[in-house]
Parts: C-alpha cells; structure tokens; sequence
C-alpha cells in the first residue's frame, strides 16, 4: 500500500493565545515569541533532514506567518488554503475564556458542551467545521497520495485531524494538547489514518502554550 505522510503544524504564539483569547477567523499576528518559535520549528525539520514535498497553510495571517519561517528555510512557496482555518466560532470570538462565562453564559455553556449543530451565532458547528477540516485532508491527500506533506495550521483545526485520524467521537472531550509551535505526524496507508506521533514540542525553547478554540 501507499502511505501518504503529514506534518502537522500549529502556528506560533499570539498575543491573544497569551490573553487567553478566542481567535477562530480573526485574522491575529504572531507575537515575538510566536515568531521565535517559527523559526525554532523550521530549524528543528532542518536538523533532522526531513524531506517534504509541498507545504500547505491556512491563509489567516498567525499560519501564514509560521509557515513563510519554512518557505525561508526550504526555499520553498507555501499553498494557501482557506479550508485549513480554525473554527469560526461566531459571537465568542474576540472573548477571553475568563469573560465568556460573564458576557455570553449560555453561548458559552454550548460551547463547552460540545453541542455538535449549535453555530454560536454565526459560526461554524462542530459538525460543519469537522466536514470542512475532513474534506480539506482528504483532498490534499488524494492529490498527494505517498508523498510528505507539511501542513501549517490551528489547534481547534489539528484536534479534528487528530479525531479523524484516531476515529476519536466529535462529541469527545478533547484528548490531546496542540501547543503553539508543535510538530504532529499521521499517516494514511490507502485504507485508514493513524496517528504516528503527537504534540512534539523538543525543538521550542520554553513554555509552548494548548490550544483554546476547541
């Protein structure tokens, strides 16, 4: 069988991840740290030789960022892909995790229990953003099929992958962490996907902040 290989990458660090801020589509920039810690991540791949052949990213500017760190390091051009987003998660975005309790109790309520058709006011479902998430690996796997494939994209977006990948329920409570910076391996062999290898965060110096947009 053919075995399609991915990296998965989430960003680096903002300064709204510090704030503990619910991002979802706002389109935030890395912090100095963020930007550290891109580039500790491409000279991780550099040290260990790892030979790729394309590089995707979502196109929300954290992502784009942490994957040009790559681009300048492999000479190679990242492909921007929208479907690689984080979750829209509509009224909450733009809150802390502190606040949301105080100002949208019962979105936030929702939210926390993994509600999979709520849209939290003009977002994106649990279900919807998994059928968006899923369909933007499957497509990218079909066009690759037994290559390597970096990808560069959002903790809540990676946690799907992982679902996927370890057929975790979507209604499950989160199972693993994604921190900033992280490098994530799973593979397809033409039948399923697995996951290879999760959260490696050795090549980052300090403390690498989990996800928060689940």
């Amino acid at each position: 069988m053919t075995t399609t290989h991915f990296c998965l990458i989430r960003h680096g660090e903002t300064n709204w991840n510090v704030e503990r801020r619910l991002q979802g589509h706002t389109d935030i920039d890395l912090n100095s740290h963020g930007e550290k810690q891109a580039i500790q991540m491409a000279k991780a791949l550099q040290a260990i030789d790892l030979k790729f052949d394309v590089l995707y990213t979502s196109d929300l500017l954290r992502a784009a960022k942490t994957a040009k760190a790559i681009e300048t390091a492999f000479g190679v051009s990242a492909i921007s892909d929208e479907s690689l987003r984080e979750r829209h998660l509509g009224a909450l975005q733009g809150i802390t995790t502190s606040d949301a309790p105080k100002l949208e109790p019962e979105l936030w309520e929702i939210h926390l229990s993994r509600d999979l058709d709520h849209e939290l006011r003009g977002g994106e479902s649990i279900k919807q953003f998994a059928a968006r998430i899923h369909g933007a690996l499957e497509k990218i796997r079909l066009k690759h099929s037994g290559k390597t494939i970096l990808l560069v994209s959002h903790g809540g977006a990676l946690d799907m992958m992982y679902r996927l990948a370890s057929n975790q329920a979507l209604e499950a409570d989160k199972a693993v962490n994604v921190p900033n910076a992280s490098l994530n391996w799973i593979s397809h062999d033409g039948s399923s996907w697995k996951v290879d290898c999760w959260a490696d965060t050795s090549h980052l110096e300090g403390l690498a902040l989990d996800n928060l947009d689940l």
